[in-house]
C-alpha cells in the first residue's frame, strides 16, 4: 500500500510553480480573464447607470492555483487539474439612508427590464416586502422580531448587502475592505479601485453603503488530461 501511494504521488505530483505561471500567462488564460472581468464590470456599470446607487469602489481578487498531488483519502478535486484560475469581484455603492425604499425599488425597476443583468425585479416577492418595510407599510420582511433586512440573495449571480439604518440598538454595517495582498501577475492580482477610497469614506460621503458581491468565477481550468475549460 505504501509503495503504491509513493508511486501515485511521483506520477501525479503537485504542479510546479513554473508550469502554473506559464499556463496562467498563456493567451487563452489572458483572453478568458479579460472577458470575464469585462463582463462583470459591464454589469456594474448597469447598476451605476440604471439605479439610484452611486458607484464608489470596485474590488478584484484574481488568482491561479496549481493542482495538488494525488489525493488518496480526503478528495476535493484539487488533484484533477494542472491549473484553476478564479476571479472575485465586488462593487461598493453609496446611497442616502433617508431614501432606502426608493433606492431598492429603483434596483427592482432596473431588473424588470428585458435583458437586464440585474437579477432582482418586482417578481421577487421578498424584495418587494423589503421595499414596503422601508416605506412603513409592513413589518419585518422575514417575520415578526427578525428586525431590519440587510440582504437580497440573487442565487448564482450576485448578492446585495447594505448598511442597516433603522435597526434599534447595534446596526450591522458593511465591513471595511481587507488590505490587498501583493499582486504577482499572472498568478495573482488584487485591485482596489480607486485605491484611495474606503467603505468608511463612502459612508461618510453618502450616508450608507451597499455592497454587490458577484459569485466567484472559475474562468480558466486545465485538467491533467489536457482538457481546457475557459469562460
Amino acid at each position: 500500500m505504501a509503495l503504491l501511494a509513493v508511486s501515485a504521488c511521483s506520477q501525479d505530483g503537485a504542479i510546479s510553480e513554473k508550469t502554473v505561471r506559464k499556463l496562467a500567462g498563456s493567451a487563452e488564460a489572458v483572453k478568458a480573464r479579460e472577458q470575464v472581468e469585462q463582463e462583470i464590470r459591464s454589469t456594474i456599470t448597469d447598476w451605476d447607470v440604471h439605479t439610484a446607487l452611486t458607484l464608489g469602489l470596485v474590488t478584484v481578487d484574481d488568482s491561479c492555483m496549481g493542482g495538488r498531488a494525488k489525493e488518496l483519502f480526503s478528495q476535493d478535486g484539487d488533484d484533477q487539474y494542472k491549473i484553476r484560475c478564479t476571479m472575485y469581484l465586488s462593487a461598493y455603492f453609496g446611497a442616502s439612508p433617508h431614501h432606502v425604499s426608493d433606492t431598492i425599488d429603483s434596483i427592482l425597476t432596473a431588473g424588470d427590464a428585458d435583458g437586464s443583468p440585474i437579477p432582482f425585479g418586482h417578481d421577487f416577492f421578498y424584495a418587494t416586502k423589503v421595499v414596503d418595510y422601508y416605506r412603513g407599510k409592513t413589518g419585518d420582511p422575514q417575520g415578526p422580531g427578525t428586525g431590519e433586512p440587510k440582504e437580497l440573495f440573487g442565487g448564482a449571480e450576485a448578492t446585495l448587502d447594505w448598511d442597516q439604518v433603522r435597526q434599534s440598538g447595534k446596526r450591522e454595517l458593511i465591513e471595511e475592505l481587507p488590505p490587498c495582498s501583493p499582486s504577482d501577475p499572472p498568478v495573482h492580482r488584487c485591485l482596489r479601485e480607486p485605491a484611495s477610497t474606503s467603505v468608511t469614506n463612502l459612508r461618510r460621503e453618502y450616508g450608507m453603503v451597499f455592497k454587490l458581491t458577484f459569485s466567484s468565477r472559475d474562468y480558466f481550468i486545465v485538467y491533467r488530461d489536457g482538457q481546457t475549460v475557459s469562460h
